[in-house]
């Protein structure tokens, strides 16, 4: 029976996408590197970004911290706002929060960005705890991220934990915890992505997380 249930943040509960790609370029030109296409740029959506930048770009580690020190210059004033809810959302975390779960969210996005996100969205309320990476890349992968949300919930047993994300990192990160994981398909990553990664369950929309969950634990 699921009781607690994780939620990634960008892709999952916000399209972050048009914020994230100005702060890449914005950290691009900075860097003089030339700016690709910008539907190029969607995968840097959801692993951390020094992985990104380093994969993408083939930069060294410490051009990679650059480059998201500048991607922070932008996003911590400008590209933060650059973001909307998805549609259901509100409906979603008011349901599940009205049956007795608990929500925890479980972001590579730095946590004090996160909270200002919440917070913007006045959603914030409904998650017991926010889970995000650190600014000084100690906690940035998603295991350890869902591990802080665990440890700041106070969860042992994750048989009745459920992660819900859009890229394999969310799942990857679940399984490393032995706890189920559905993928969603509205945000950035691909089904065969999803599949691939070990998703118990794959959604077309949120809308459909509560009665995937009643399912469940009947």
């Amino acid at each position: 029976m699921y009781q607690t249930i994780l939620f990634d943040l960008d892709g999952t509960l916000t399209d972050s996408s048009l914020g994230i790609i100005n702060s890449i370029c914005f950290a691009l030109e900075k860097m003089n590197i030339p700016i690709p296409d910008r539907k190029d740029l969607l995968p840097f959506i959801g692993p951390p970004l020094k992985e990104s930048f380093s994969k993408f770009f083939h930069l060294s580690e410490e051009d990679s911290q650059q480059a998201v020190t500048f991607y922070r210059q932008y996003f911590s004033k400008v590209g933060l706002f650059e973001n909307q809810l998805y549609p259901d959302v509100i409906p979603v975390l008011s349901d599940l929060r009205a049956s007795g779960k608990e929500l925890l969210l479980a972001t590579s996005k730095p946590e004090i960005f996160a909270v200002q996100i919440l917070e913007h969205f006045q959603i914030k309320d409904f998650f017991q705890v926010i889970a995000g990476a650190s600014l000084d890349g100690h906690r940035s992968e998603k295991a350890d991220v869902i591990q802080h949300a665990l440890e700041m919930a106070q969860i042992s047993d994750t048989r009745q934990c459920l992660m819900v994300g859009d890229r394999k990192h969310d799942i990857e990160g679940a399984k490393v915890h032995q706890m189920d994981a559905v993928g969603v398909l509205y945000g950035f990553g691909s089904k065969k992505e999803l599949v691939e990664a070990g998703a118990t369950s794959i959604l077309d929309k949120l809308a459909d997380l509560p009665s995937l969950i009643e399912t469940k634990n009947d």
